[in-house]
Formats: C-alpha cells, structure tokens, sequence
C-alpha cells in the first residue's frame, strides 16, 4: 500500500467519515452543533466555531502547497474567525472545513512516496510525511475538544 492511500485513509476518518479512533469525526459532530452552540463561549475555552476556523484554517492553507504553491499560512492568523451570526454563516464554514477536507484528502492521497519523503516547502520543516501525520495528529486533538466542549454545552443547557 501506497503511503499516501494510508494517510489519505486516516484523514478521511477524522473528518468524514470515520468512527475507529474517536468514535466521531469532524462532519458528524459538527452536524450535532447549531450557530448557538458553536458561538457560546465557556470560560477560557475556545467556541467549537475558533476551532473549526482554525483546524480549516490549515487545511485551506496547506493545499496549495500539495500543488506546488509557496506556504502562506501564519500560526498568529490561525484564530482570527470571522464573526459567525447567523445559522448561514456557521454552515458556510463547515461546509468549506468539509470540503476543504476533501481536496487536501485527495491530494495527499496523489502524492508518490518520492515526494513524502521529500523536504516540506523548506528543510526546516522536516518532510511532506511529518506534516500529514502532523495534520492528523492536529486534527484530532482539536476533534478531543470540540467533544468535550460539546458535551459541556449539553451539561449546562440541560433543563
């Protein structure tokens, strides 16, 4: 097996449609969250919205690299959500997470096993391999969160 088919595979589980590891992924969870639960605010956490922005945020940003195309991401914008104030307005970023997630799926899943093991962008930041499996594990961890503060919002609107 290719090691993009296995990476391309592992990304697919987390945001579409995969259950093995977290029992849920980003497109089930995220169709259980409303514009309201998305927006509320629980102490110092961040909105299941900031993180849904932010793990699209990458997403968005690294596929123009997978074609070729220079990094223009920065860690200080990752966060920077517009405001979300209207039902359209949430749907609209899960839809691009979602289909964002389908193309970067789909180009991880053409690369050759040449490229990676070949340098990302710069040397600096190790291989194309390191950062896929880098997106996954960021993917998931952000995933962890959104649950947890799901399950929070059920908590405190219970009637």
């Amino acid at each position: 097996m290719k090691i993009s088919n296995n990476l391309a595979d592992r990304l697919r589980e987390v945001y579409l449609d995969g259950t093995w590891i977290a029992h849920t992924n980003y497109k089930k969870i995220l169709s259980e969250v409303d514009q309201a639960m998305a927006t509320t605010k629980i102490g110092n956490l961040n909105t299941i919205a900031m993180l849904t922005y932010h793990v699209n945020y990458f997403l968005g940003g690294l596929l123009p690299v997978l074609d070729g195309g220079a990094l223009d991401i920065q860690d200080k914008y990752s966060f920077d959500l517009p405001p979300i104030k209207t039902e359209a307005d949430w749907q609209r970023l899960v839809n691009d997470l979602l289909s964002n997630a389908e193309k970067f799926i789909e180009k991880v899943r053409s690369l050759s096993d040449e490229k990676l093991l070949g340098p990302f962008v710069d040397e600096k930041y190790g291989t194309y391999l390191r950062n896929m499996e880098g997106v996954i594990e960021h993917s998931y961890y952000h995933l962890g969160q959104v649950a947890l503060i799901k399950k929070q919002l059920h908590f405190i609107n219970r009637p």
